[in-house]
């Protein structure tokens, strides 16, 4: 699955993650909100609630934050939120899919619509290009860089878990799972013992773009990160795939 997370990796080496952090408990936030608002505020009966409150776990949100979202959702102001996917393609054929929680559907078309017209790109239809993304489970933890690990032993005791592939980069492992076996996984990483940096359900590209042209690449990854900046945006995903030349110039 190599080239799947690049994007993410490559926001983790800039630290760009910090950057966005307040953003993204936002988002989080909202997600929490909306989980019990339709499921309740138990996580064993809620699957929903339980991997927002994983993630926003695993994203370092502080315990206060989760509370407050929690607490948002069994009241009157949870917000009337509609759950909402968008497709279309970037600069160079790129496809983009996103999923939005909102409340005004109509502003959230027209903010994603002159994005992608401002990015060279288009908005599609419904099912345009989801074809293209298989829904999986994505875990990423940090290694111990004082303790080496045995990747072989790990990779087997994660593959008993329900774990279809492992990946180790730069003191990081990456884990995927089928969307049924993200909780079996979860539980695995949590018996592990090992520090999750982020656990969620994510859509993997079959298939990549790789544009080696350096200022098409900025194009397509200053949507991503119009669309990621966007309040009514929950996630991006795209296929684009980065040559490490390609990353080399854009740093």
């Amino acid at each position: 699955m190599a080239g799947h997370n690049k994007w993410s990796q490559i926001k983790r080496k800039k630290g760009a993650l910090d950057a966005k952090r307040s953003k993204i408990f936002t988002k989080l936030m909202k997600e929490i909100t909306v989980a019990v608002k339709e499921g309740g505020v138990d996580p064993d009966g809620n699957p929903r609630l339980r991997l927002a409150i994983q993630t926003s776990k695993a994203a370092n949100m502080p315990k206060d934050n989760i509370e407050r979202a929690v607490k948002k959702g069994e009241g009157s102001d949870a917000g009337n939120y509609s759950e909402a996917t968008y497709e279309g393609y970037g600069p160079n054929g790129v496809a983009v899919f996103v999923e939005c929680l909102t409340d005004n559907i109509n502003r959230t078309v027209q903010n994603l619509r002159t994005m992608f017209n401002k990015s060279g790109g288009s908005l599609g239809t419904s099912g345009s290009v989801e074809y293209l993304f298989d829904r999986k489970g994505v875990f990423v933890a940090k290694l111990d860089t004082e303790m080496p690990v045995k990747e072989d032993e790990l990779m087997l005791e994660l593959a008993d878990g329900g774990a279809e592939e492992v990946e180790f980069e730069e003191g990081y492992v990456t884990i995927y799972s089928a969307m049924e076996d993200f909780g079996a996984v979860q539980k695995k990483v949590e018996e592990l013992g090992l520090e999750l940096e982020s656990a969620e359900l994510q859509r993997l590209p079959q298939t990549t773009v790789k544009v080696e042209d350096p200022e098409a690449v900025r194009k397509i990854l200053r949507l991503i990160d119009w669309l990621e900046d966007d309040d009514d945006v929950q996630k991006v995903y795209h296929n684009l795939e980065l040559s490490e030349e390609v990353m080399a110039e854009l740093e």
